[in-house]
This record gives structure tokens, C-alpha cells and sequence, in this order.
């Protein structure tokens, strides 16, 4: 008979996100410019795969620069998301909005990372890279606002899709409705 090694894990938790996400910023445009100046919305796609379907599971995201999400903060989706076609393949995606000043962007980044969290730990799960170029910087415009028609619209679009489902921005008792990441 042959013993099989395990091993074993010691008292800590050790997150773990392998990259199996597929995803998308920014489905309808191709740059995946991200305006650090703007005060809008980026949209994620994220794809079906054999591991995982996200159109069945929990809202349990965080997107923004992978070194803000390595230490559990970026953004966490201002809505539940919305399920559609986006690459015309047949199969459903599920698309989210992210505030990009939430998302822990410095300027630097060439891409943007989105973990989903199996449960509420925080622990293990998967995660997904996409290319992104950064634009607005404080750096480059001496700090002015920049935000474009398409930030503008970008966030208009988030903010009728929330309505659209009947979510509101506050609760019964007037509270910000605020995502659990």
C-alpha cells in the first residue's frame, strides 16, 4: 500500500484567488481607459468558465489596483449587477460597476484586478487581471478635474441601471444601501 503525504495547514488561514476569473473592463471599449479625475463608473464584464459561473453565484467582488485588493480593499460594485451577452457568444455575463474613486488607482497600474470571495471571510476564491491604461492622474493635470462626457455617462448609465431594479441608494430607515465586498 502507498501512503499519501498531506498536508497540513497550520492554524492561520492563508487566502487563496487563483487567477480563473475572465473578465473585461470596460466591454464596449477596447483602451480600457480608466480616468483617475473622473467621478464615474467602470463597467466589468465577468465570463462564464468551466470553474465558474458568475451569474449564479453571491455579489461577492472587489475590483481596483491589484495592490489595493492583495490588501482587501478596492471597490465593491455599486449595485448587484446585471446579466447580458456581452461578446455575443450565447452565453450570459455578468456586468458590474465599480466608482473608480473607490478603487485604490495611483496612476501607476497597467491593470486592474476583480476577486470574488467565496463567503465572508474573505478567503479564497478566484480573481481575474485585465489590462487598463490610466488617464486624468493628478500627476499629469496638476490636480484639475478632467472627467469626461463618458465618465458622466458612464456613471449616469450605473445610476439608472440601480433604479431600473429597484434599488435605491438608501434604505427604509434612510441608510446608504452600502455592497457587502
Amino acid at each position: 500500500m502507498t501512503a499519501l503525504a498531506v498536508p497540513t495547514l497550520s492554524s492561520t488561514a492563508v487566502a487563496h484567488f487563483p487567477n480563473e476569473l475572465d473578465i473585461d473592463v470596460k466591454p464596449d471599449d477596447d483602451s480600457n481607459e480608466i480616468n483617475l479625475n473622473g467621478r464615474g463608473v467602470v463597467p466589468v464584464a465577468v465570463f462564464q468558465t468551466d470553474e465558474f459561473d458568475p451569474t449564479s453565484e453571491a455579489v461577492r467582488y472587489r475590483f481596483g489596483s491589484p495592490a489595493a485588493v492583495a490588501d482587501g480593499g478596492g471597490a465593491c460594485p455599486i449595485h448587484g449587477g446585471h446579466v447580458e451577452d456581452v461578446d455575443g457568444d450565447g452565453n450570459d455575463e455578468l456586468v458590474l460597476h465599480f466608482r473608480v474613486q473607490d478603487a485604490g488607482f495611483d496612476g501607476d497600474e497597467m491593470e486592474a484586478e476583480l476577486r470574488w470571495e467565496k463567503d465572508d471571510s474573505g478567503e479564497h476564491g478566484f480573481s481575474g487581471r485585465d489590462s487598463v491604461t490610466m488617464v486624468g492622474s493628478d500627476h499629469e493635470h496638476g490636480g484639475e478635474d478632467d472627467s469626461t462626457d463618458e465618465d458622466e455617462s458612464e456613471q449616469q448609465r450605473g445610476s439608472e441601471h440601480q433604479h431600473d431594479h429597484g434599488e435605491t441608494d438608501e434604505d427604509e430607515s434612510g441608510q446608504k444601501d452600502e455592497s457587502e465586498c
